[in-house]
């Protein structure tokens, strides 16, 4: 089961360094997310959302191939270019209207939450290695905003941030 931790620091800039190490850790195997967002509240009190999981693309590509096959096999290959490029957009389609990770009100209303100059970061987490993953954190000096982690996990990740 995946667990949501939110943390929030008072810089713009902080965020989308921890997210840089989370996908360093990930690529050495010590972390495995299954979606992560950035959101800056700028200076000028403007907020940026910045999403890592990207479903548009697979979902399109998907269709495409599948449309493609059932149009060959029914109508030839005019066909499959027909049906091929009908069901990529249908791909996209639903791609873009499926949420999947971490829900976009949620990261929108942290982000509203947050003062001018800070970012937060969203991390919606598979499996780590706890104490190698809290250490890679500790330099970042965040808040925990919100997490589905267990006491003594949120403790001791409060404890690495501070």
């Amino acid at each position: 089961m995946s667990q949501l931790v939110v943390v929030a620091f008072d810089d713009e800039h902080k965020a989308d360094e921890v997210l840089t190490t989370l996908g360093r850790l990930q690529h050495d195997y010590l972390i495995a997310l299954e979606d992560a967002a950035v959101v800056v509240r700028k200076k000028d009190g403007k907020i940026k959302i910045k999403q890592t999981h990207h479903v548009v693309g697979p979902a399109a590509i998907s269709g495409g191939i599948w449309g493609s096959l059932f149009g060959l096999l029914f109508a030839g290959p005019l066909g499959a270019i027909v049906v091929g490029g009908t069901g990529a957009a249908i791909g996209a389609l639903s791609g873009k209207l499926r949420d999947i990770g971490i829900d976009d009100g949620f990261i929108k209303d942290i982000g509203d939450a947050l003062e001018p100059g800070t970012s937060a970061i969203f991390a919606l987490v598979l499996r780590s290695t706890p104490d190698r993953v809290l250490e890679a954190l500790e330099p970042y000096h965040g808040k925990v905003i919100q997490t589905s982690l267990s006491s003594e996990d949120e403790e001791a990740l409060v404890k690495a941030l501070a």
